[in-house]
């Protein structure tokens, strides 16, 4: 299916039957991995001879998980959870759950419990950049090694990781490239198609993601008829948006969402990993300190100036670069490590001239479309 037809067409199939493509690899053969977050590297899945799958919620009410979770949990992971019970990941043979935020930690054994995946392996991912958190994650990642060998039945050379990790380059490399298409005013590429790009390619191989979205940014160049032009550029930071629909409510209130700060956007493909002799060593580097993710404490610097230019000056960048002349910050209930980071963060945008919209999230479409008001709000003081 997924190489039957290309572009957007081929997107949108993936992203609304989102496990379609990977219960056809198992009638072949292969094996599925699921995953969260940004932080398990995916090289070392691709090398193993199998498909790292990314594991995604949905906007649809709970009805399950929350005789096992309390609500005051993250609704994400909860959601995670109620399509797990449900069934709805009965074809991914393994996951690797990583250590990204407590909500996420605490739950392994309920799904280990509950689940009872071939594999659940626990990918433990320090929350502090010393030399020292390096090496311990160099290590951690060496023990995924093992066990993806171990569960795959084969042996992951240097060599084999080294060429993964030009698969997973060449596929960041294209999504920087139909991103920097979004430079253009109107974008040539909509913030809620490219929200459809991310979630397909995390569905299916590598191989197959770099041709789709080769197929895409051919289709997006030659476009005769583009997203319409709107007075507001906007930059989206925050928590998981692994659904169209939020993107959507801002777009369809007057503004185009021109770059983004999100796990399921920049974060998963904004660096590269570097190719060396210690791909373990290029992997942690890459992973533990190249994604800008609020669960991560990064060291306090000089001057306090100095310390938020090197938590959010990046942001900074991303609005010069795509003319952003706005921020919505998206953080989801109980997310705690963007919620911390909220008031600062805003006050630091706003200090730098970006209008900011704080918003708190229940991971539901009746929240969302109860945001468009206050979307449209803002649009018309920054329009």
């Amino acid at each position: 299916m997924a190489t039957a037809t290309k572009g957007m067409t081929s997107v949108k199939e993936l992203y609304e039957n989102r496990s379609q493509r990977a219960k056809e690899l198992i009638s072949e053969g292969k094996k599925i991995v699921g995953y969260l977050c940004c932080y398990p590297p995916v090289e070392l899945v691709t090398a193993a001879g199998m498909v790292p799958y990314r594991l995604t919620g949905s906007l649809q009410p709970i009805t399950e998980a929350d005789s096992v979770i309390e609500t005051l949990v993250c609704p994400y992971v909860r959601s995670l959870f109620d399509l797990g019970i449900k069934g709805q990941y009965r074809f991914v043979d393994g996951i690797i759950w990583p250590h990204t935020c407590d909500s996420i930690y605490k739950s392994i054994d309920i799904w280990k419990y509950y689940m009872k995946p071939r594999l659940l392996h626990f990918l433990d991912v320090p929350h502090q950049l010393y030399p020292t958190s390096f090496e311990f994650f160099e290590f951690q990642i060496a023990l995924l090694k093992e066990y993806l060998e171990d569960f795959a039945g084969t042996k992951i050379s240097n060599q084999s990781l080294n060429d993964a990790i030009k698969l997973h380059n060449q596929n960041r490399s294209l999504l920087r490239e139909l991103c920097a298409l979004r430079k253009a005013d109107p974008p040539l590429i909509s913030g809620t198609e490219m929200t459809q790009v991310m979630v397909a390619v995390m569905t299916i191989p590598v191989e197959e993601a770099n041709e789709l979205v080769k197929s895409v940014i051919a289709e997006v160049k030659g476009r005769r008829e583009r997203p319409q032009k709107k007075p507001c550029r906007l930059l989206v930071y925050g928590s998981v948006i692994d659904d169209i629909a939020f993107i959507k409510v801002v777009e369809e209130s007057g503004a185009n969402v021109v770059i983004d700060d999100l796990c399921f956007g920049t974060r998963y493909y904004w660096h590269d990993v570097e190719i060396t002799a210690d791909p373990l060593r290029s992997l942690a580097e890459r992973y533990l300190d190249k994604i800008m993710c609020p669960r991560t404490h990064r060291p306090d610097l000089e001057t306090r100036e100095k310390t938020l230019a090197s938590r959010y000056g990046y942001l900074k960048e991303y609005a010069r670069e795509y003319n952003a002349n706005g921020v919505i910050l998206y953080v989801l209930r109980f997310c705690d490590a963007a919620a911390f980071d909220a008031p600062e963060l805003s006050d630091y945008l706003q200090k730098a001239g970006l209008p900011v919209l704080h918003l708190e999230d229940d991971y539901s479409l009746t929240s969302i479309q109860g945001f468009r008001t206050r979307v449209q709000a803002f649009l018309e003081m920054i329009g």
